[in-house]
């Protein structure tokens, strides 16, 4: 099966400025290109030769995610590598097809050329990823051709003559394994004649008709024969796990019980970090308390910065631990199969499962899944997608999530001790953000985004054991993402909020904090929020929380430690004391519903080229998040009243 879908975006990491992008000057530095087939390992060998040398970013002027990097040869030379998003062929279909295609030939004014290109083909699908060769080839540049997986060809009893494949192509070949780093000195000896331009342009070679699928296959398979190319038997152990993860009954199953499993250990195994990491930042704190004399300065750091950024790192176990279980999934080839389970659900509501890529990416942020929709070429189906992406839950509500569920939902076993009663509750707030979704996809799709449905085609990779080392890298760019938000976002807010929460003074001291700048804010929307049962405390972190979600966690440790309480009964006691049962589902339901995000509206206004559909995506949203919240109140307040 072939797919015609790009690489799913691996995170939301803004770019980084110690990693400067190449010059478009005559002497700028050499760029290298790694293309290839979705699944085929090319950012296994992008992290592998780069390291933590690289930075995530967009074209510009579109949506399309790259990932640029140093790498460092022989001492004296480095040469940027640049990830290009996956492809099949070089006749574009999509967003992200058109911008690898522009790039390779020269035609993006924007990035230069690049000097030289690295392609990656799986060599347990040889016969078809080979048809990638003829139009790659066909661009004139110094070429290196890599066949992946090499182990798993061997182990397989695939086999593959290189010499030959190298003579009928006219361009080195090498087989390797990016995953385990061998077959890795080819590429460094390529990468060091094309930073000192050594390699000359391979010599013409005879190609097919670039536009005639058919002859490319064919082309492909005659160089795949005179190459002396077995392909490798299918696994035994794949056909046997597809067989159940793929069943009409027992996949789905199987899929309940792995997100149900996840979302278990996330409580359980984060539970004993996170409470040391809150110990640390509350000791730590009142030792300097205890250093600084007893000024404003003082108030400011400790009940402002301190409380509020504190309040929000202590959350980062559980952050990491999250990321750790989708990047298992990812990597072994599971969410592949979860995509095609998700897609028999998705078309009874209007989605075609192109939608599931983004949707899953949603989870970890909105914004990188608002790029994600690239991969879908119906301009509905894609703006229906946009529409609905921030209602999935993603990891900025799980610091609010566990702040609420820990401070109101016991640590009781259900079902046995098959899982907690707080686990149970954070999955229904996963599902209530999904069974949203897809309820406002279903009626966009039916009034103003109807439009005909179309084919799911998904290439299915083989079941891998995920490395040490890409899972290691997908955390460190996770930590610096969640560290970059609340040593900036959530630093800014706390500072401005503690000015807010001291000013007008009275009688040359600090006001009552109701009496404040922040407690008028509060007092003033409160009229609004009380029909929800939140007070003038929960009204003021609602409005910070428009910058990001999780700013709120910052802005009541803030509040709290100002008035004395967080430091002496903690955060989760505080809120307990300060806001009903009732009142806390509530605000469980705004946040799984409202839209709190700038930076996701931003990507939304320059996915969709205006203000208008934002405007609309941040109106039915906060009214979704009104109306649930109402509803939610006065049922629980029934039920406990």
């Amino acid at each position: 099966m072939s797919s015609c879908h790009g690489d799913t975006p691996r995170s939301g990491l803004l770019p980084n400025p110690s990693i400067p992008l190449p010059k478009a000057a005559h002497e700028r530095d050499i760029i290298v290109a790694i293309v290839g087939p979705p699944n085929a390992g090319k950012s296994t060998l992008f992290n592998r030769l780069t390291g933590l040398h690289q930075k995530v970013a967009n074209f510009p002027g579109v949506t399309v995610e790259h990932r640029t990097g140093k790498a460092k040869l022989d001492g004296q030379h480095e040469v940027f590598l640049v990830d290009l998003p996956g492809i099949y062929s070089l006749t574009p279909r999509a967003e992200d097809e058109q911008v690898t295609h522009d790039v390779l030939k020269g035609e993006r004014g924007d990035f230069p050329k690049p000097d030289a290109v690295i392609l990656i083909l799986d060599s347990t699908n040889l016969g078809r990823h080979l048809v990638l060769a003829a139009p790659i080839l066909s661009l004139g540049l110094p070429t290196l051709i890599l066949l992946n997986m090499a182990d798993d060809l061997k182990v397989r009893g695939g086999k593959v003559d290189v010499s030959a494949l190298a003579a009928e192509l006219n361009c080195p070949v090498s087989l390797i394994s990016a995953a385990k780093g061998t077959g890795l000195e080819g590429i460094k000896q390529f990468l060091v004649g094309t930073a000192v331009r050594l390699n000359a342009p391979p010599p013409k070679i005879e190609l097919p008709v670039l536009q005639d699928i058919p002859k490319c296959r064919q082309w492909a398979q005659n160089i795949g024969s005179r190459a002396s190319y077995r392909a490798p038997a299918p696994p035994l152990w794949t056909r046997r796990l597809d067989a159940v993860f793929l069943h009409p009954v027992a996949g789905p199953l199987v899929f309940l019980a792995v997100v149900v499993g996840v979302f278990q250990s996330i409580f359980s195994w984060a539970q004993p970090l996170m409470n040391g990491l809150q110990a640390l930042v509350l000791a730590s704190g009142q030792s300097v308390k205890h250093v600084l004399p007893d000024t404003p300065w003082r108030s400011l750091l400790i009940d402002g910065v301190w409380s509020g950024v504190g309040s929000v790192v202590v959350f980062l176990p559980q952050i990491l631990l999250l990321f750790l279980f989708i990047g298992i999934l990812e990597d072994s080839g599971y969410l592949a199969r979860a995509a095609l389970i998700a897609d028999r659900t998705m078309a009874k509501f209007g989605l075609q499962g192109k939608s599931f890529i983004p949707l899953l990416s949603a989870y970890a942020c909105a914004v990188p899944a608002v790029m994600a929709t690239r991969v879908i070429e119906n301009k509905r189906d894609r703006m229906a997608t946009i529409m609905i992406a921030p209602l999935m839950t993603c990891s900025a509500r799980l610091p609010v999530y566990t702040l609420i569920i820990a401070a109101f939902v016991p640590n009781t076993p259900v079902l046995g001790n098959l899982i907690s009663l707080p686990a149970v509750t954070m999955l229904g707030l996963y599902v209530l953000g999904f069974a949203a979704a897809i309820t406002i996809a279903r009626l966009l799709k039916s009034t103003i985004l109807k439009s005909r449905g179309s084919a799911f085609i998904l290439e299915l990779p083989p079941y891998r054991m995920p490395t040490l080392r890409s899972l290691s890298l997908r955390l460190v760019d996770r930590g610096k993402v969640f560290l970059h938000r609340a040593g900036t976002v959530i630093l800014a807010v706390a500072i401005v909020l503690w000015i807010l929460a001291h000013l007008p003074l009275q009688s040359g001291h600090a006001p009552q904090l109701e009496h404040s700048f922040a407690g008028m804010v509060g007092k003033f929307i409160e009229p609004v929020i009380k029909p929800l049962g939140f007070n003038w405390k929960i009204g003021i972190g609602l409005i910070t929380s428009l910058a990001a979600r999780e700013v709120i966690v910052g802005t009541l440790g803030t509040i709290y430690g100002i008035e004395g309480e967080e430091s002496s009964q903690g955060l989760q006691q505080a809120i307990h004391h300060d806001l009903s049962a009732a009142g806390a589902v509530a605000l469980l339901v705004f946040f799984a519903f409202a839209m709190q995000c700038f930076s996701t509206l931003a990507v939304v206004k320059r996915e969709t080229g205006g203000w208008k559909w934002p405007a609309f995506q941040f109106s039915y949203m906060l009214g979704l998040a009104y109306a649930g919240s109402w509803i939610a109140f006065h049922i629980t307040n029934h039920f406990l009243g």
